[in-house]
C-alpha cells in the first residue's frame, strides 16, 4: 500500500509578520519583569542628574567613572548637610524676640507698701513683752532684763521699756496663749495713720483703696490689689500725675530701738514697695525696693509680658501648679509654698505671712526655730526650693528718680498743715510718684528658631542642588523599591504555589503526538520558520 504524503501548501505555510510581532508582544507582557530589567527602566527614566551617565552603555568607562564620582560626591555633600540640619533641629534651638505694643488703656499693677519697722513703741503693752521680749532679745528666757539691750537705748525710752519689763507684780493670764497674727496685726503701722494724701489719676483715694497684707515685714498695704470685690484700676494716659500719687508719715518716733541683730529690727528707715501684678503675691522682702523719707521718688513703668518655651526648647513651667494655698502658679506663689512646707515639717508651724491652716508660730518659735530656719533656707539651701520659670508672666520694668523734700520754701507750711515740727517733716515724711512711662506695653516672646518645615525646605533645597531630586523623585525611588520588592517576593510566593508537573505527565503528551504523527507520516523540519526545532510534537512539547 503506498504511504501518502502531505505537501504542505506554500500560501498557508507563509507566516504572518503582523502575527509574529503580536505572538511576541504578548509573550514578552506575559513575562514577569526582572530585577535587571526594573533597575535599566528606572535608570533611564530617573530625574536623578548623572545617574543615566553613569550607566549609559554608549558612553567610555572614563566618562562613566567620572559621572559616579561626581555623583557621589554630590550625595556625600547632600548626607553631610542633611545630618548637621538633622542635628540644628533635634537641638531645639530658641529665638527671643521683642515687640512693642501700643493699647488705649492698660490695668495698673498692684502696689505692696510695708514700713521697715515691724512694732510700734507706743503701743507695746506689759503683756507683749512678757511674751515677746524674748524674741526681740529684751529679755532672757527666764523673763529677766537683757541689760546688754538696754545700754544702748535712750534715756527716755529705757525708763518706759523699764516700767513694762517689771513683772515682780505681774500674772500672766493662766492657761493664756499668745496669737502671733492679732499681736502684729495691733502693734504694725496702719495705714491709716501714715497716709496723709492720696491721689490716683488726679482723683483722690483714702486708706480704704490698700488691701492690709501679711508679709516678712509684718503688716503690709497693697494699692489695686483686685481683692475683696474691687475691681482692678486701669489707666488711660502715661506720665507723672497719670498713676499712684501718696505722701506718706513713716512715724520713725515708733521705730523699735536698735539693741542687738535681729530679724524684726531694722537698721533702715522708709518703707519697701514691690510692683507686682495681681495674680502674684507680694515677695517683698526679696524683691521690693526702698523709698527713703526726705525724698519725692518718681517711679516710671513699663508692663512687660513675658511668653516662654517649655522643655525642650525651654525651661519654663508649663504644667499648673500643685500647691493647696495658690491656684495660679508664679515664681513668688512658688516660693511662699515651698517655704511654708519647709517651715511646717521643721517647726511645726507657720509664720503669720504665710498660707494655710497650720498653727501660726508663738514669739518663741520665731526666735528658736522659724527665723532661723527660713534663713537658712533662703540663703544656703538652695536645693529645696527650686522653682521654675512660669512660660506666661507679667513684671513691670522700672526706673527710679528722686528729689528732695519738704524745700527751704515748703518746710514751714508742711509743718503748718500737718502740725508737726520742719524736722519731723525732714525726717519722716516722703512723697512715691508711681506711673506708666507710657501707654505701652513690650512683649518678650521665646520661639522655636528650627522646625519640621525648615528642616524639609533646606533638605529640599540641597537635594535640588546637588542631585537635582525633588519630592516626586523620592517617590520614584520608592516606586522602584517596591517593583523590586514585588518582583523577588512576589515572584518567589507565585513560583512556591505552581503545581508541578509529573514527568508520566509531560511524556503522556508528547507520545501522543509522536505516535501520532508516525501514523500521518510527517517528516521532520516541515514547520516553516523554525529550524532549531525538530518534529512538529517537538514544537509542541
Amino acid at each position: 500500500m503506498a504511504s501518502v504524503h502531505h505537501v504542505p501548501d506554500p500560501i498557508t505555510r507563509e507566516s504572518n509578520p503582523s502575527e509574529e510581532k503580536q505572538t511576541s508582544v504578548t509573550t514578552q507582557n506575559d513575562r514577569p519583569l526582572t530585577f535587571k530589567v526594573i533597575t535599566q527602566s528606572f535608570v533611564r527614566k530617573t530625574k536623578l542628574h548623572g545617574l543615566k551617565y553613569v550607566f549609559a552603555h554608549n558612553s567610555s568607562k572614563p566618562r562613566r567613572a567620572f559621572w559616579l564620582f561626581a555623583f557621589f560626591v554630590c550625595v556625600g555633600m547632600l548626607s553631610m548637610w542633611s545630618w548637621n540640619r538633622i542635628l540644628y533641629l533635634m537641638s531645639y534651638p530658641a529665638v527671643t524676640k521683642i515687640h512693642m505694643v501700643w493699647a488705649q488703656n492698660l490695668s495698673f499693677p498692684a502696689v505692696t507698701i510695708c514700713n521697715h519697722n515691724l512694732f510700734r513703741m507706743s503701743r507695746l503693752t506689759k503683756m507683749d513683752l512678757y511674751y515677746s521680749g524674748y524674741w526681740l532679745d529684751l529679755l532672757h528666757m527666764n523673763h529677766s532684763v537683757n541689760e546688754k539691750s538696754l545700754q544702748v537705748l535712750r534715756d527716755d525710752r529705757k525708763k518706759l521699756l523699764m516700767d513694762l519689763m517689771d513683772f515682780n507684780h505681774y500674772t500672766p493670764p493662766a492657761h493664756f496663749v499668745v496669737n502671733t497674727t492679732e499681736m502684729m496685726n495691733r502693734l504694725s503701722h496702719q495705714m491709716d495713720e501714715m497716709l496723709l494724701e492720696c491721689k490716683f489719676q488726679g482723683g483722690n483715694c483714702t486708706f480704704k483703696n490698700f488691701t492690709p497684707i501679711y508679709t516678712r515685714y509684718g503688716k503690709c498695704y497693697t494699692f489695686n490689689s483686685g481683692l475683696d470685690g474691687n475691681p482692678i484700676l486701669t489707666t488711660l494716659k502715661g506720665g507723672t500725675g497719670n498713676g499712684l500719687e501718696i505722701m506718706l508719715d513713716i512715724q520713725q518716733d515708733e521705730y523699735l530701738p536698735v539693741w542687738g541683730e535681729t530679724d524684726e529690727t531694722s537698721y533702715e528707715a522708709g518703707v519697701k514697695v514691690q510692683i507686682h501684678s495681681q495674680d502674684e503675691p507680694p515677695f517683698i522682702d526679696q524683691l521690693g525696693f526702698g523709698v527713703a523719707p526726705g525724698f519725692q521718688t518718681f517711679v516710671s513703668c513699663q508692663q512687660q509680658r513675658l511668653m516662654y518655651l517649655p522643655p525642650p526648647w525651654g525651661d519654663c513651667k508649663s504644667t499648673p501648679i500643685e500647691s493647696e494655698f495658690f491656684s495660679t502658679y508664679s515664681i513668688t506663689a512658688c516660693r511662699i509654698d515651698c517655704e511654708t512646707r519647709y517651715l511646717i515639717e521643721n517647726c511645726n508651724c507657720r509664720m503669720v505671712h504665710m498660707p494655710g491652716n497650720a498653727i501660726v508660730c508663738t514669739p518663741e518659735q520665731y526666735k528658736e526655730c522659724a527665723d532661723p530656719a527660713l534663713d537658712f533656707l533662703v540663703e544656703k539651701d538652695n536645693d529645696y526650693c527650686v522653682c521654675e520659670t512660669p512660660c506666661n508672666m507679667t513684671r513691670y520694668g522700672k526706673e527710679l528718680s528722686m528729689v528732695k523734700i519738704p524745700s527751704k520754701a515748703s518746710a514751714k507750711y508742711l509743718a503748718k498743715k500737718f502740725n508737726k515740727t520742719e524736722q519731723y517733716i525732714g525726717e519722716n515724711i516722703l512723697v512715691l510718684d508711681i506711673f506708666f512711662e507710657a501707654l505701652n506695653y513690650e512683649t518678650i516672646e521665646q520661639k522655636k528658631a528650627y522646625e519640621v518645615a525648615g528642616l524639609l525646605g533646606d533638605i529640599g533645597g540641597q537635594m535640588g542642588l546637588f542631585i537635582g531630586a525633588s519630592i516626586l523623585t523620592i517617590l520614584e525611588i520608592f516606586d522602584y523599591l517596591y517593583e523590586v520588592f514585588k518582583d523577588k517576593v512576589f515572584g518567589y510566593v507565585k513560583r512556591k504555589k505552581r503545581p508541578k508537573r509529573s514527568q508520566s505527565d509531560n511524556l503522556s503528551t508528547c507520545d501522543t503526538l509522536r505516535s501520532h504523527s508516525d501514523s500521518l507520516g510527517f517528516t521532520p523540519n516541515m514547520l516553516p520558520r523554525h529550524p532549531t526545532l525538530g518534529n512538529f510534537e517537538e514544537f509542541a512539547c
